[in-house]
Formats: structure tokens, C-alpha cells, sequence
């Protein structure tokens, strides 16, 4: 399943893909990672598993020499893809959902930093999950217009944004978005 989004003035096209991330083949792959860097749950712990060890690696290396108290909420650090089918890992910290505070600010700095740091890459094609849409509670709807809405007004080099949705709940919020 896929849809592409043709009728916008963007030069970035935007393709909704109902699957597992990890087997994107694409020049960089989101990852919607913890402070830590260091792997956990949902996409996180997926990314790390199916990527093997230079993920981790790499991720230990970055915590070492730039990122010791660990990567800040909102910004954004590439590694090698290690195992998957992409070239690299576009690591970043989405907010935790908080009613009591807006910060969706934060949300849309993740999809911008991963599109600045893409496009130092040089990278073409990413593909992005629903960042914190899961675990860290974001409403499902509010995250995918925050998603959809960011990478349209962002000015990137990246030809194509492949959302890519684990559930077909998400898959549906998304394309709501998208058309």
C-alpha cells in the first residue's frame, strides 16, 4: 500500500507505506530513538536489532565525543545503517506528549533536523516513522499533521519522504493528512 502526494507545490514527495521500517530501502532511516542513544523499545530497539552492532557502535562513539549526556530532544545525528538496507541512521529524540504543555515545537524539530541533517548527507530518500506517536503518547492524529505539515515547509534537498506506518490506525491518520 502507498500513496504519493503529487498535487503540492513541494519539490519533496511525500509516500505512505504501511510496513516495517527496517526494510526500507533507502538512503537514511529515522530513527525515533531515546536521549541515550543507545537502543530501546518500538522503532528504536527494532532499528538497533535488525542493524546489528555498528549501529550500537556508532552510537557509543557519538556518546564519547559529542553526545556524553546524550542527544538533546528535538535535534538529530546520523550513524551508518550497520545491516539494513539503507545507508544511514538519522537517529532523533522526540517529546513525550504532555497535555499540559505544547510541545509540538519540539516534534517538528525532529522531522527538520533529520531533514538538515539528510541533506548534509547528501541523502535523496528517507524514510520516517510516526516519531512519538507511540510509547511517548503523542496523539496519533495530531503527529501525523505535525509530520505531514513540517516536512511540506521545510526547504530540503530530499527528493522523496516515505512515512512509514506500522498499523494500518496510523497509515489511515497520515493519509488523512497527506490528501
Amino acid at each position: 500500500m502507498s500513496a504519493s502526494d503529487s498535487g503540492h507545490d513541494s519539490a519533496v514527495t511525500l509516500t505512505l507505506v504501511q510496513g516495517d521500517i527496517t526494510e526500507q530501502t533507502v538512503d537514511a532511516v529515522v530513527n525515533a530513538a531515546n536521549s541515550s542513544l543507545l537502543g530501546g523499545g518500538g522503532v528504536d530497539g527494532a532499528i538497533h536489532r535488525h542493524g546489528g552492532p555498528e549501529i550500537l557502535a556508532a552510537c557509543r562513539a557519538l556518546r564519547a565525543s559529542h553526545y556524553g549526556r546524550g542527544l538533546a530532544t528535538g535535534a538529530a545525528v546520523a550513524t551508518t545503517a550497520g545491516r539494513l538496507p539503507a545507508r544511514w541512521v538519522i537517529h532523533t529524540v522526540g517529546p513525550v506528549y504532555a497535555e499540559s504543555e505544547d510541545r509540538s515545537d519540539l516534534l517538528a524539530s525532529c522531522y527538520r533536523e533529520s531533514l538538515r541533517v539528510a541533506d548534509k548527507l547528501s541523502a535523496r530518500t528517507v524514510a520516517f516513522p510516526a516519531i512519538s506517536a507511540g510509547i511517548y503518547g503523542w496523539p496519533l492524529e495530531d503527529a501525523a499533521r505535525i509530520a505531514v505539515e513540517t516536512v511540506r515547509d521545510t526547504n530540503t534537498a530530499v527528493e522523496e519522504v516515505r512515512f512509514v506506518l506500522f498499523d494500518e490506525r496510523a497509515y489511515a491518520a497520515f493519509t488523512a493528512q497527506v490528501h
